[in-house]
This record gives structure tokens, C-alpha cells and sequence, in this order.
């Protein structure tokens, strides 16, 4: 039995180090040399499919109308970023709550409590997902803007790798049971070991910044609420006895499953860069 277990263990670390071999040399090219366009035209596809896939969990019985009209405000969202008209922003933030109000409004059902946690999640989903990936947009026209990115995800993957292995040969001390089984302390204490280091190392080739107490606090930040994001995730799925969002990416799920943590990191990197 623990071979079968341990052969399976094997086959799972296979597919995720190939499915990063064929993802990071992608993102390298899209973050540091490719045209803007297409590197925001991958950002906004990869919300469409992490809201896909959250609408999947948590409102599977959503009209299709009021998918559709969110990714497309999700669009208008991204293209006023492009084009640089960012007050525009909060008035097209609100479409997200007004469109599936007016639509209800319009469509009466005998259902009230269950149209109210509809337009709840219709509205959640958006926010939860396509205002920090659209936030990369503003971090990436930011001076040395490309190289920040790389160093977010440089941390969130080393958090993300780091917790993965450590967890597997030292965890014993469970985290968060009631929501992660599988997380252990060992694993968070791994993740934060994790990302100082390959931080710190980030750094240093690109000098970007030097490793000070703000940057060391940075990388903890980052390496923390990307956690807390997973766990977050963790609960979504757990709330609807799911276990992957999606199949998308072999060895790692569906897409909310591998950006849960970074989608909470991106704003703490976002107000450092503006406040430092």
C-alpha cells in the first residue's frame, strides 16, 4: 500500500515540475520581453478562466447573462488600465453589483434569499479575482515594474514549493485541519524559510533593492498572505465539497488553485511599491 501511495506521490511531483518547466520559461518571456498587450491580454484571460472556475464553486446555478456581463466588465476593466483612464475605475467597479441587480429586479424568482447570495457571489468573484490581477497592469508600468513582478513570483513560488516539501518530509503538526488537512506548521515555517531565501537571492541578482528590515518584512508579508490566501481558497472549496477547482493544469488543479496565494499578495506588493 505505501508503495502505491508513494508511486502516486511521484507521479503528482512529475506533472507539477512539468507543467513549471513549460509555465515559467511562458511567463519570462510574456513578463520581460514580450509586448505589453499580450502579457495584459494573458492576465485578463487568466481572470475569465479563475472566475469561470469560482463561479463553478460557488454559484454553479448563475445565468449565463450575468457571467458573460461580468467578464466583459472585466474587460472594460483592463482596457481603461491600458489606455491609462484609471479614474474610470470606480464608476466601472460598480457594474459588478448594479448589472446583476438590475437583471433580478428584472427576472423575478420566488427564491429571494438564494437570487440575494447569487448576486452576492457575482459581485464577490470579480473583486475576489480581476482587481489584483488587473492591479499587475498598474505594478507593471511602475518604474523597474517587470522586475517587481518576477520577485512576487519568485516569493509565491518559493512560499508555495517550499510549504509543498517541507510539509512532506517534516510536517506532523497540523495547521489548519478543519480546512487544509494536509497543512502543517513545519510547512508554514518551510514556506517563510522558503521565500526569505530565494527572495533574498532575487535581490541580489537584480538590484532591485538591497535585503534591508523593509524588504525582509516584505518578502514575510508576501510569503504570509499568500498563506492565507490558499487557506482562504482552501475554505471555498471545502464550503462546497469540492477538492481542485479545475483540471486545467496537470499536477496543480484548475487556475484558482495555483493563483490563490498570489492574488492575495499582490496588493501588499502593490502599496509597498507606491508607499516606499
Amino acid at each position: 500500500m505505501n508503495g502505491v501511495v508513494w508511486e502516486n506521490l511521484e507521479r503528482m511531483h512529475l506533472k507539477r515540475w512539468l507543467t513549471a518547466l513549460v509555465a515559467i520559461p511562458l511567463l519570462v518571456f510574456m513578463i520581460g520581453f514580450g509586448p505589453r498587450w499580450l502579457f495584459y491580454l494573458f492576465l485578463y484571460l487568466i481572470s475569465l478562466l479563475s472566475l469561470e472556475e469560482f463561479y463553478a464553486i460557488t454559484s454553479p446555478d448563475l445565468p449565463k447573462i450575468i457571467k458573460i456581463t461580468s467578464f466583459l466588465v472585466a474587460f472594460l476593466l483592463f482596457q481603461i488600465i491600458y489606455l491609462h483612464k484609471i479614474l474610470l475605475a470606480p464608476a466601472i467597479l460598480t457594474l459588478w453589483v448594479f448589472i446583476p441587480m438590475v437583471w433580478y429586479m428584472l427576472n423575478p424568482s420566488t427564491k429571494q434569499q438564494a437570487v440575494t447570495s447569487e448576486i452576492g457571489m457575482a459581485a464577490m468573484g470579480p473583486f475576489y479575482l480581476v482587481i489584483p490581477l488587473a492591479m499587475l497592469i498598474l505594478i507593471d508600468i511602475m518604474p523597474n515594474g517587470k522586475i517587481w513582478i518576477a520577485f512576487l513570483l519568485v516569493v509565491i513560488f518559493a512560499t508555495d514549493t517550499g510549504g509543498f516539501y517541507f510539509g512532506r518530509f517534516f510536517g506532523k503538526h497540523k495547521l489548519y485541519k478543519a480546512i487544509s488537512p494536509k497543512k502543517t506548521w513545519e510547512g508554514a515555517v518551510g514556506s517563510l524559510i522558503s521565500s526569505l531565501m530565494f527572495g533574498n537571492i532575487f535581490l541580489k541578482i537584480t538590484h532591485i533593492d538591497t535585503f534591508n528590515p523593509k524588504t525582509f518584512a516584505l518578502i514575510l508579508s508576501l510569503s504570509v498572505i499568500s498563506q492565507i490566501g490558499d487557506l482562504s481558497e482552501s475554505m471555498l472549496k471545502r464550503n462546497h465539497g469540492i477538492k481542485d477547482s479545475g483540471t486545467i493544469l496537470p499536477g496543480h488543479g484548475g487556475i484558482l488553485d495555483r493563483i490563490d496565494g498570489l492574488i492575495f499578495s499582490i496588493p501588499i506588493l502593490y502599496i509597498y511599491l507606491n508607499l516606499r
